[in-house]
């Protein structure tokens, strides 16, 4: 995966993209630009930037909404699975309204640190079928954008399409990588943990640690279809940090130097009134504790 840092002393470490959690490396290359989104109506083209994204203490994640949710709701807050401050959960494990105080740094468009956020629970989290934390604040959306000035961003409630251009925005880091929907995986397979259905970026989108957690963007519509998760990094063969796609007949095939994202349009019918995260709803795929 890629690693979630571990503390201020590994700041300065690469703990790695790949199917591990994220863990940060320094930032190689690309220059931090914007993600968040706003609409440029003369070229109807989305502009992406940090507006809305977090950084946590070894992970990156973002402020999101559902298409129905509403202002006075509590703000949710999404991540990885394998970001929990209280470790990655076991194959199988689903956390579901454990208590939380996380903080979490929202940045503003530019990606300098606005205001300090703060959980009261993990409304959800796993990493069986899907790597995902979703934190709820003790912040409304209303209170977020009338403090803050900043909006959430919104998750698309339908599958990503292969070949869009999308973003990954790093809060973490203060990085952004641009790229392109490759493909899918059936099963990414990475040591103890498999996932469904993987978003598979081509090349450019070179992730590193501490950009698990960050939310990729559809920069045609400025939202969020996945959240980055792992990478290849050293070509193994699905071992921590070295996840293998595995296709519907059971072919195993390693793509060193790739890496992935889980869709998060099936968190979209699991959240109903209020913003709580209701597994029994209509068309909630996600796995039941």
């Amino acid at each position: 995966m890629n690693k979630p840092l571990a503390g201020a002393v590994l700041s300065l470490l690469l703990i790695g993209a790949g199917a591990a959690p994220a863990v940060a490396s320094v930032p190689r290359d690309a220059a931090p630009q914007a993600p968040a989104f706003s609409q440029d109506r003369a070229a109807q083209a989305v502009t992406v930037n940090y507006a809305g994204t977090v950084a946590l203490s070894n992970c990156s994640g973002s402020v999101v909404r559902a298409p129905g949710s509403q202002p006075n709701d509590p703000a949710l807050v999404l991540s990885n699975g394998h970001c929990l401050e209280t470790g990655f959960p076991q194959p199988g494990q689903v956390i579901k309204d454990q208590s939380s105080t996380r903080s979490f740094s929202l940045l503003g468009a530019s990606g300098g640190r606005v205001a300090t956020l703060r959980a009261n629970k993990v409304a959800y989290a796993t990493m069986t079928d899907t790597d995902i934390s979703i934190y709820q604040l003790t912040s409304t959306y209303a209170q977020i954008q009338s403090q803050y000035g900043i909006s959430a961003l919104t998750l698309n409630d339908a599958h990503p399409v292969q070949g869009t251009p999308i973003k990954v925005v790093s809060g973490y880091w203060k990085r952004t990588y641009s790229c392109n929907v490759d493909g899918f995986a059936y099963r990414l397979k990475e040591g103890s943990w498999t996932w469904k259905d993987s978003v598979r970026y081509t090349p450019s989108c070179n992730t590193i640690g501490g950009t698990s957690g960050s939310p990729v963007i559809d920069t045609t519509t400025g939202k969020v279809v996945a959240v980055n998760n792992t990478g290849n990094e050293d070509g193994e063969r699905c071992t921590d940090n070295n996840p293998c796609e595995v296709d519907q007949n059971g072919v195993v095939t390693v793509r060193q130097g790739i890496n992935y994202a889980q869709e998060t349009y099936i968190i979209v019918p699991c959240i109903g009134a209020g913003n709580k995260i209701d597994l029994t709803r209509p068309g909630c795929t996600l796995p039941k504790p």
